[in-house]
C-alpha cells in the first residue's frame, strides 16, 4: 500500500493571484503526488471555483495530479460537469482526479440557487452512472428519474479510461455509493476511528456488489499547522468557522497541530486506520506562511511517512 501526501486549499490564502501558481509550481517541483481544490459556491471567504482552477493547472503543470475535494454533484448539470471533467483530463494528459459528494443538506447554495437538497443522494447516484457512461461511450441514452438524455455524446473523451470516480462522505448512503460506483474514497475532516469505520464499510459493501477498490485508493483530509492552537491562523481559520454549511461542527480535535513529529504521529494514526492517500490542508494565511508550512511538510513529514 503506497502512502502519498497531497495538498489542498479551503479558502484562498495567498497575497495575490500568482501565489496559487507559485505554490503549485513548488509542489510539482518537490514531487508531490497531487493538489486538491475545495468546492464552495456561496461564501464570504475567498474560494476558487474548483473546475476553473484545475483547468488552469492543466496548461501550466506537467506531472502533478489534481482533483476537487469535493464537487457537490447535485448542484451541477451532469452533462456540463462530465464535459468539463473530460476537457480537463484531455488537456492535462490524463491527470484529473474527479471527486464528488452530495453536500450538506442546509448548505447556503441550495437556498441561494433555488434548489432543494431533497433527494440529493439519489440525484448523485444517477449523475455518477450517467457521467461514467458519457466519459466512455460513443452515444448515451439515459432514462432516469431525475435526468433524461437521448443520444448524448461528448468529445474529446478523457485520456484516462476509465476516468477515476472518487467519492466523499461518511454516511451509510455514501459508503454504499462509493462501494457500488466509486474507484476511491477520500474523507473530509474526520477522526481515525471514523475513517476506519467508513473504509471497512466500503470494503464490505464492495464485496456484496462484486467489486474491489484498491487499498491505496482510500484517503482522508487533514488540516495541519506547525505551531500552536493559539496561533491567529488557527483561531481565524475557515476550518474553525465552517460558515455556510448550515451546522456547527467542532473540528478542533481533528486538526494536526504541533511539531512536525506530532504531525507525523497523527498521519500514522490514519495509516493504521487504513488511509493511504492524504489531502493536507495548511492552516495558514499569506504567501510566506502558506509556503513555509507547506515546505516543512514536504521536507520533514513526507520522507518519514511516504513509501
Amino acid at each position: 500500500m503506497k502512502i502519498r501526501l497531497g495538498f489542498g486549499l479551503i479558502n484562498y490564502p495567498f497575497d495575490d493571484a500568482k501565489g496559487f501558481f507559485r505554490w503549485v509550481e513548488m509542489l510539482e517541483g518537490a514531487g508531490v503526488d497531487s493538489v486538491w481544490q475545495s468546492d464552495r459556491l456561496i461564501s464570504t471567504d475567498n474560494y476558487l471555483e474548483s473546475l476553473s482552477a484545475l483547468a488552469s493547472l492543466a496548461g501550466c503543470t506537467e506531472r502533478i495530479k489534481f482533483g476537487m475535494n469535493a464537487i457537490v454533484a447535485p448542484l451541477r448539470d451532469p452533462l456540463v460537469l462530465a464535459k468539463q471533467c473530460a476537457t480537463i483530463d484531455f488537456l492535462s494528459g490524463g491527470r484529473l482526479l474527479p471527486m464528488f459528494g452530495v453536500g450538506y443538506p442546509k448548505a447556503a447554495e441550495w437556498g441561494a440557487t433555488g434548489r432543494s437538497s431533497d433527494h440529493r443522494g439519489s440525484k448523485a447516484n444517477e449523475m455518477f452512472e450517467l457521467m461514467g457512461r458519457l466519459w466512455s461511450e460513443e452515444s448515451v441514452t439515459f432514462d432516469g428519474k431525475f435526468y433524461q438524455y437521448k443520444d448524448a455524446t461528448i468529445a474529446p473523451r478523457p485520456v484516462q479510461q476509465p476516468l477515476p470516480l472518487w467519492i466523499g462522505g461518511s454516511s451509510e448512503a455514501a459508503i454504499k455509493r462509493t462501494a457500488k460506483l466509486g474507484t476511491g474514497w477520500i474523507g473530509g475532516i474526520a477522526s481515525p476511528d471514523d475513517v476506519q469505520r467508513v473504509i471497512a464499510g466500503i470494503k464490505s459493501h464492495a464485496q456484496t456488489f462484486g467489486r474491489h477498490i484498491d487499498d491505496d485508493h482510500y484517503g482522508t483530509s487533514l488540516a495541519f499547522r506547525i505551531g500552536s492552537r493559539d496561533d491567529d491562523e488557527v483561531v481565524n481559520s475557515p476550518f474553525v468557522k465552517r460558515t455556510g454549511i448550515g451546522e456547527v461542527i467542532d473540528v478542533n480535535p481533528l486538526f494536526a497541530i504541533g511539531t512536525t513529529d506530532d504531525i507525523i504521529a497523527r498521519v500514522r494514526e490514519y495509516v493504521a486506520a487504513g488511509a493511504s492517500k492524504f489531502v493536507m490542508f495548511p492552516i495558514a494565511a499569506g504567501d510566506k506562511d502558506t509556503f513555509d508550512q507547506t515546505r516543512r511538510i514536504i521536507e520533514e513529514v513526507m520522507p518519514a511517512v511516504e513509501n
